[in-house]
């Protein structure tokens, strides 16, 4: 229904935003990935995938068309929802799943929540051929992203740095008590450079 959007952002998290275009305000649910895209922007162009359930519509935006065209192959695998989906693209950029598809990498891909050992090897079955057909120079990051976590992501201090991860977790499914969890666990582990740091670390123990 929609190919792209174009407009201002006036609501922005690592799970969800909300982009003005002409005074119409559509909530656009984003990966992780994208996230780190629009880091800093005021407007930007989102690729839009409206997922269409029984009780829920529900409007998917990524920064590239590529993230956008693995979206689409992955909910194409049977027992992938939209929500895994995205679980995938947060905890994985493009350019890993594609490479973890191409190696048959399953312990890449059973890294992500909700993957097990036979998901795993299903969407590699299911996708390998059609990711031949995307070379590697299309779904790798461009060079106008931002070059590092830290140039992306300001945070103010760390208990706003822990809240926001923690609310994006959330957002993206996972239970509070577990999402909590993780987050600690995750700031055991290591100082984050990043909000988005912050979040893919957690993701590994949620």
């Amino acid at each position: 229904m929609f190919a792209y959007l174009t407009g201002k952002i006036t609501y922005r998290s690592p799970a969800v935003i909300h982009l003005d275009v002409q005074g119409v305000g559509y909530e656009i649910q984003i990966s992780l990935n994208t996230f780190s895209q629009i880091a800093g922007l005021e407007e930007c162009r989102l690729y839009t995938y409206l997922h269409v359930q029984e009780d829920a519509h529900t409007l998917y935006g990524f920064y590239h068309p590529e993230e956008k065209e693995i979206f689409c192959l992955l909910i194409g695998v049977s027992g992938i929802g939209a929500a895994t989906a995205r679980m995938i693209l947060s905890r994985l950029t493009p350019e890993e799943v594609h490479r973890a598809i191409l190696s048959e990498d399953e312990q890449m891909l059973s890294s992500v929540k909700g993957i097990g050992p036979k998901t795993a090897k299903r969407l590699i079955l299911e996708l390998k051929d059609k990711m031949l057909q995307l070379t590697s120079s299309r779904i790798t990051t461009p060079t106008d992203a931002p070059t590092s976590p830290a140039d992306a992501f300001a945070i103010p201090s760390h208990n706003s740095f822990a809240r926001d991860a923690l609310n994006a977790l959330i957002a993206l499914g996972i239970a509070k008590q577990t999402a909590e969890a993780a987050v600690s666990k995750a700031l055991k582990e290591a100082t984050p450079q990043s909000l988005e740091d912050l979040i893919k670390r957690s993701l590994k123990y949620a």
